[in-house]
């Protein structure tokens, strides 16, 4: 039998029932996350008016299916620190870029709290993970690119490195549920620690 939300009134083709079925969870994945509402292969689902079977069959895990959906919701790196991407102050840039990534995990914490969950017990699936934070700590490092002397250029590289590991999810998690903090502190302390890990490998750099 087909499923109510993805077959309209006429006969369709098979191609076009899939792409609609598809459609239909990537729509239901990214208004769930939107709305910060439960997110789960099962609950995806039922929002997209599919068997949890079905939506296996386009998805193999619900990482695949929440990065999709936050691609929707998620600006490309330019556009997230268009306020800094003239700015030569790399301090600044990388402010920004920690204080971006942050308040948009906030904001989308259920989705990618359940992304975080599905890959702590399937590693193999960490490599499918978003990586918007990657693509953030570049552009913010820009000034920085074109090193040709192999030393300065391992100091840039470790930085980008040192950035990742706070500038992310996982450890604004660890501030909000271990430590007590509330999302203003925590966002601050990280903001803090970029800034120092970038001032000190300016340093280095001379």
């Amino acid at each position: 039998m087909s499923d109510p939300k993805v077959v309209s009134m006429g006969r369709v083709s098979h191609a076009e029932r899939r792409r609609a079925t598809r459609a239909a969870l990537v729509s239901a994945c990214r208004e769930t996350i939107r709305s910060g509402g439960e997110v789960s292969m099962p609950q995806l689902a039922r929002a997209a008016g599919v068997a949890e079977a079905t939506a296996y069959r386009y998805f193999p895990d619900l990482v695949s299916l929440v990065k999709e959906g936050l691609e929707g919701l998620w600006p490309a790196p330019v556009e997230a620190l268009a306020s800094v991407v003239d700015s030569v102050d790399v301090i600044e840039r990388v402010d920004a870029a920690c204080e971006f990534l942050l308040r948009r995990s906030h904001r989308f914490e259920r989705a990618i709290r359940a992304v975080i969950a599905d890959t702590v017990t399937r590693p193999e699936a960490g490599r499918t993970r978003p990586g918007f934070r990657f693509g953030l700590i570049a552009l913010a490092l820009t000034p920085l690119a074109g090193e040709v002397d192999t030393r300065r250029r391992k100091r840039v590289e470790e930085l980008r490195d040192e950035l990742a590991a706070v500038v992310g999810a996982e450890a604004l998690f660890a501030l909000t549920d271990l430590a007590g903090m509330d999302i203003d502190r925590a966002i601050g302390t990280l903001r803090r620690a970029a800034r120092t890990l970038t001032a000190a490998a300016l340093s280095d750099l001379g």
